[in-house]
């Protein structure tokens, strides 16, 4: 049998560049900066983007204009505009600016869970429980991560049993779909199959997703473990964008543009083109004053230089 009639025939990838991948940048990116972004990722094809988070600017300054991302994107029929809200406060904020979807974050390891969140996972959820409830009150669909899903910086490696713990809890306040997420980059594809495993117990294959970083080099690999287990939702960021204010050394999600020529030369539909998304990951990167972080982009710029 061929690897490629094992694999999912498409997959869904959701950009989380504006939202995850800006949130920790020391310089202040400007609101027309982030729209432009959010304009040129659906121009590439992007369906799903993860615009902003309603936080307090207190904790996460970059995110103090969401309101105003919001308000300054022009909408496309079949893209859909989610927001992290990580309590009631956010997501009545979150509310009036009309997102498609909310995504709630709970850890799979209770030092990050504090040092993240400033509690528990147990309390993480109840903080969730109203927020839910309100999201699916209002007709808005949610979206879960359970981050430090194989891995975590205070803890070290994270038994499967504590990812099916928090997607049991997760399924239980009535979240829809549970995102797996190699917060740190350690995950190895054994790992991560035993995590999405794990996850698996409460939510079905359509409604889990994987959310790789590439710290130790292994997000291609844990996308291609995940594809064989026939996951076909993943968070990717543009240009590599992004990091972890509470995981020292966590580099970037793994990017959007390596993750589309992956699935496109295994011949699974993306719906993406892959030149307006190197194009709009050198957007950002020339803001940011620094090349993409992307293999492929590289690649395809350099090239591009070259035939020039």
């Amino acid at each position: 049998m061929s690897l490629s009639s094992t694999l999912p025939s498409k997959v869904k990838l959701v950009d989380v560049g504006p939202r995850d991948g800006l949130q920790n940048e020391k310089q202040m990116v400007p609101a027309a900066v982030k729209i432009e972004l959010v304009q040129r990722l659906q121009q590439a094809g992007l369906k799903e983007i993860e615009v902003t988070s309603f936080v307090s600017p207190k904790w996460v300054p970059q995110m103090a204009d969401a309101a105003e991302v919001m308000a300054g994107i022009t909408r496309q029929p079949g893209v859909r505009y989610s927001v992290l809200t990580p309590n009631l406060k956010g997501f009545e904020a979150a509310l009036a600016t009309r997102p498609d979807e909310i995504v709630v974050f709970g850890a799979a390891s209770e030092a990050f869970s504090q040092r993240n969140i400033n509690c528990s996972i147990a309390e993480s959820i109840e903080r969730f429980r109203p927020v839910v409830e309100a999201a699916r009150a209002n007709g808005i669909y949610v979206r879960s991560a359970i981050s430090c899903a194989v891995g975590c910086p205070y803890e070290g490696e994270i038994a499967p049993e504590r990812v099916e713990m928090v997607a049991r809890l997760m399924k239980g306040i009535g979240v829809q779909h549970c995102g797996v997420a190699d917060t740190i980059g350690v995950g190895t594809p054994i790992k991560v199959q035993r995590a999405l495993d794990a996850a698996l117990r409460h939510f079905a294959i359509d409604d889990i997703s994987g959310h790789f970083h590439d710290t130790y080099g292994q997000a291609l690999a844990n996308t291609l473990a995940s594809l064989q287990m026939g996951v076909w939702q993943f968070d990717t960021s543009v240009a590599g964008l992004g990091g972890c204010p509470y995981a020292k050394g966590a580099t970037g999600n793994v990017s959007t543009e390596d993750v589309v020529y992956l699935l496109h030369g295994l011949g699974i539909e993306t719906g993406i083109d892959l030149d307006r998304l190197v194009d709009a990951g050198q957007y950002v990167s020339d803001f940011l004053g620094r090349k993409p972080n992307s293999r492929v982009a590289t690649a395809l710029l350099n090239k591009r230089q070259s035939a020039g």
